[in-house]
């Protein structure tokens, strides 16, 4: 994984943490699980954001590694698939 992206996922996964954190504060304050499972819903949303970063790092680097071969444009469709499933 690049440095750039390394720092982006390690920031967006802090996000999270004290997201989570905050939930579990919610549940000791007594909240609404409408209002819970919106945070939870949140969350769940933010770490479908960091697979997609992860992978997309993952499928460009084995772009650049096959790049003038054939296989790229196979590599660039399986990108694609793996961003509309995530």
């Amino acid at each position: 994984m690049s440095n750039r992206r390394r720092k982006d996922v390690s920031r967006r996964i802090a996000r999270i943490h004290g997201h989570v954190h905050g939930i579990a504060g919610m549940l000791d304050e007594g909240k609404p699980y409408s209002e819970i499972v919106h945070q939870v819903a949140a969350v769940r949303s933010s770490l479908d954001s960091v697979i997609q970063v992860i992978v997309d790092d993952l499928v460009e680097g084995c772009l650049v590694e096959v790049k003038g071969k054939t296989g790229a444009s196979s590599l660039e469709e399986l990108q694609k698939v793996v961003a509309a499933i995530t």
